[in-house]
């Protein structure tokens, strides 16, 4: 698997590709800005996953992003946004932008490792005639649902955040088997087993959700193709 590491910061970018190195078989790519990695993207680059860094010169990680999302033969693109930012407001621009992850600096290997095997292990859904014929709705009103259930997982990081430093780990818990039934209810086994766990820490809930909104944007396409 092919993965590009984009970071204008060498040691962050060094230390993005040795935790990616040490995580599975993957052929690396650099480059040193968002600029650099247009141009690279443009003249046939075709990674299977891309982490960027958000604040960068000339081009940086969200700016890059947005042309991603915009030319037709990338749009589909794997792209994990990596920034020392952990507020909320970062995080829900950076998904509202079609981020599939974050990850906060300093890096952690779990963090690391969670990404490359969601994008190894594509979250497993039901189809969308069948989650239709289940339901008993139409697509619109299927979309609906994905759409507000993506609004809820935007709503449950600070939620589940506050219970964490709170120590109320019981009722993040229970906060966190409601999603799972969400994601149950709506045709997404994969993305329900993502939810099994509660992170150890706050670090961890970033990825652990973008991970489910990201399968939560793909059925919706599923759903519109």
């Amino acid at each position: 698997m092919k993965v590009l590491v984009v970071d204008d910061d060498v040691v962050s970018r060094m230390m993005l590709m040795h935790l990616i190195d040490s995580s599975g078989h993957y052929e690396i790519v650099e480059a040193e800005d968002g600029a650099d990695a247009w141009q690279q993207l443009v003249a046939g680059l075709r990674p299977a996953a891309c982490f960027c860094d958000l604040r960068m010169p000339r081009l940086s990680g969200m700016e890059l992003l947005q042309k991603v999302r915009g030319d037709a033969a990338l749009a589909s693109l794997p792209f994990v946004l990596v920034s020392s930012a952990n507020d909320r407001e970062t995080v829900e621009l950076a998904t509202r932008a079609g981020a599939s992850g974050y990850i906060v600096k300093p890096f952690e290997p779990t963090q690391v490792r969670a990404q490359l095997d969601a994008l190894a292990m594509p979250l497993q859904a039901e189809e969308p005639a069948d989650t239709l014929a289940r339901l008993g709705i139409d697509a619109a009103r299927l979309a609906a649902y994905l759409a507000g259930f993506e609004t809820q997982l935007l709503a449950a990081e600070a939620e589940l955040e506050a219970l964490l430093l709170r120590g109320e780990r019981d009722e993040a818990m229970v906060r966190l088997e409601r999603l799972r039934g969400g994601c149950a209810t709506l045709g997404l086994a994969g993305a329900a087993g993502k939810l099994a766990v509660l992170p150890a820490t706050t670090a961890g809930l970033a990825p652990m959700l973008a991970t489910v909104r990201d399968a939560v944007r793909r059925q919706a396409r599923r759903l519109g193709a």
